[in-house]
């Protein structure tokens, strides 16, 4: 249906906690990148995706867990830190998580400036990073539509990223953001996305 093409998915580490942070255009995003991966990805969603009732609510469930969906209350102030503690969880156990670094989808199309989250949880864990760039899904399903229509999709991996230089620096900001916009030049190299130096948070309370 969406005639997928993916680039560099052997720099993936084959065993071993990984860190995947990419771009983030649409809502299949993370249903489509875990299928180019040998090794299951997890990544954190709204909790509201698995505690619907009746049978609908029980299906959706089962789908987005089975995706590799970790269900977080993302709502309030410590939604930040939750989101954090549950992804040090899954590296700790040796596990691949995935990351937007942007923290939400990009409201037209561009990349957006990214959360020091990513950093944190690299430096906290010793994870090396892999970033990827997820390409046509803005298209296949663009803002607000519904089930996805056919087209082109491209996932494409780039080299495994280490910052083991900055061990024991995870209280710094400056190397928090450091990090974090290193991590955020290779996904717009691999995205070939416009750049904007905000949060897309900002952006989408301005629109």
């Amino acid at each position: 249906m969406f005639r997928p093409r993916v680039e560099g998915a052997e720099r993936i580490p084959g065993s071993g906690p990984v860190i995947l942070a990419g771009n983030h255009l649409t809502f299949i995003d993370s249903m489509i990148m875990p299928l180019f991966c040998d090794r299951q990805v997890f990544f954190i969603g709204k909790d509201e995706y698995v505690t619907g009732k009746g049978l609908k609510g029980r299906l959706m469930a089962w789908f987005f867990t089975g995706c590799g969906m970790i269900p977080v209350d993302r709502d309030g102030g410590r939604g930040g830190v939750a989101a954090l503690m549950t992804g040090r969880r899954v590296l700790e156990e040796g596990k691949v998580f995935s990351i937007y670094p942007e923290g939400t989808r990009s409201p037209d199309g561009r990349l957006y400036r990214g959360r020091t989250g990513i950093a944190r949880l690299a430096l906290m864990t010793g994870a090396p990073v892999v970033p990827f760039a997820i390409i046509g899904t803005d298209k296949i399903q663009p803002s607000g539509a519904g089930f996805p229509r056919p087209g082109r999709v491209t996932v494409r991996f780039g080299e495994a990223m280490e910052f083991s230089r900055y061990e024991g620096m995870g209280r710094d900001r400056y190397v928090l953001r450091a990090v974090t916009d290193s991590v955020m030049t290779e996904v717009m190299r691999l995205s070939g996305q416009e750049y904007v130096d905000m949060y897309a948070t900002k952006a989408k309370e301005a629109a």
